[in-house]
């Protein structure tokens, strides 16, 4: 793991925020509310709007091989929470810590932050990552009946959350 880091990306990784974004989508359709095709027509200017949140992405060398987010609430009732987006690590690199390591990057990000609740949205059916989410916390609040339409079929979507402070 020494050729391995995880790095906040900002306008200069755009690059490899769009390589491993696009990964994401192709890769595990089913593990995300969006498609490749909504974001691979996305101009660059709101690619870079998407970076004006904290993204943070796994490197092995100079390669993008992870990527997880925050999406900050705003407004003085809302300010203490916000919603963790894009998770994903490649097939290739999981089993090996990455994605516990930047679950805790990205969760020291929202303490510094002064978020005291994360929270999240996960497919019913993607058990692996319910069970990671688990394993770090996180606590099944709800769940919104018929999200997702995938591929023809309605996906129901779990709430999870997890009190920070």
């Amino acid at each position: 793991m020494d050729d391995v880091q995880i790095v906040k990306l900002g306008a200069t990784e755009l690059p490899l925020f769009k390589a491993i974004r696009l990964e994401s989508l192709r890769c595990s359709p089913s593990s995300f509310a969006n498609t490749e095709a909504d974001w691979s027509s996305l101009p660059n200017s709101e690619w870079l709007n998407r970076l004006k949140t904290p993204v943070y992405a796994v490197l092995r060398g100079d390669e993008p091989v992870g990527i997880m987010g925050l999406l900050l609430q705003h407004g003085e009732k809302k300010a203490h929470r916000t919603t963790l987006i894009m998770a994903y690590l490649r097939e290739s690199e999981r089993g090996a810590g990455l994605a516990d390591n930047l679950l805790s990057v990205v969760t020291a990000c929202a303490v510094e932050n002064g978020v005291r609740q994360l929270e999240l949205n996960v497919n019913e059916h993607n058990v692996t990552a319910i069970r990671f989410y688990e394993r770090h916390g996180f606590e099944q609040v709800g769940r919104v009946p018929r999200a997702l339409i995938d591929r023809g079929r309605e996906v129901d979507e779990l709430i999870m959350v997890q009190r920070l402070s």
